[in-house]
């Protein structure tokens, strides 16, 4: 499966158009990390446990996209993007893949 933010792939030609499809998830990390967090934050760097949150999530709602794209027809995704949420209140954070199911060929 093809995943491109651009809306056309150079060399290829868009022969279906199936739709908007999504990837979403939503995760939170356990109590004892969003403290450890909190306390790195204070004396600055990286949160490396929520770069790996985000980093699961993101790649959880892109696997999601990929199976939504294939389940209607297509074998490619234009127009990708990433939208995020913080629940600050829970500690989670939502993740939605999205974009355009399409069928492509090459030239």
């Amino acid at each position: 499966m093809l995943i491109v933010t651009t809306n056309d792939v150079p060399g290829h030609r868009i022969t279906q158009v199936f739709g908007e499809v999504f990837g979403l998830t939503v995760r939170s990390r356990h109590i004892g990390s969003n403290i450890g967090a909190s306390f790195k934050a204070l004396a600055g760097g990286e949160l490396k446990g929520i770069t790996e949150l985000l980093h699961e999530t993101r790649q959880e709602a892109l696997s999601r996209l990929e199976a939504e794209a294939q389940q209607k027809g297509g074998n490619a995704v234009v127009a990708f993007r990433f939208e995020t949420n913080d629940y600050a209140d829970t500690g989670g954070v939502e993740v939605c893949a999205y974009g355009t199911a399409v069928t492509i060929e090459q030239l």
